[in-house]
């Protein structure tokens, strides 16, 4: 793999896995998105990090919904194999007006089922809160995305 393949590499990683000052560069990239008026050096003392950090960060992290617009999602789920729950799943996704391009389910094994499903995004969709609904809807027991094209 080249240094150049390396460097465009990309990975899908919880919050709770990213270092703070990752999260303090979003914060102040918000900030600064909101307010015209605001400046890089008040921005970053606001969140409490240096201008250094957030230049060399601001272009390497963004929140996932913003790199999601216009995009493929993959991810799969367990749920319980049960009538009625992959049309409600069916129907929240197409409540945030996103086209499924595949899905996949498994031959249920002691009551579960895993399903695969690839989710064309609307380039003014956040799928962050559609993907917390479909994990705590009735009958999943867990949601992971897989991949994002």
């Amino acid at each position: 793999m080249s240094d150049k393949d390396k460097e465009n590499k990309y990975y899908l990683i919880r919050k709770r896995a990213v270092p703070e000052v990752l999260l303090k560069v979003i914060e102040a990239k918000r900030l600064l998105d909101k307010d015209s008026t605001m400046t890089v050096q008040k921005a970053t003392e606001i969140v409490g990090i240096g201008r250094s950090s957030f230049y060399k960060y601001k272009d390497d992290i963004s929140p996932f919904h913003e790199n999601a617009k216009g995009s493929t999602i993959t991810f799969v789920l367990q749920m319980e194999d049960q009538p009625g729950i992959l049309s409600n799943l069916l129907k929240l996704i197409a409540a945030y007006d996103a086209n499924i391009l595949t899905i996949h389910q498994t031959i249920p094994i002691n009551g579960i089922a895993s399903l695969t499903m690839s989710v064309a995004i609307p380039s003014s969709g956040d799928i962050t809160d559609m993907v917390d609904e479909l994990g705590g809807s009735n009958g999943v027991h867990y949601v992971k995305v897989l991949a994002k094209e």
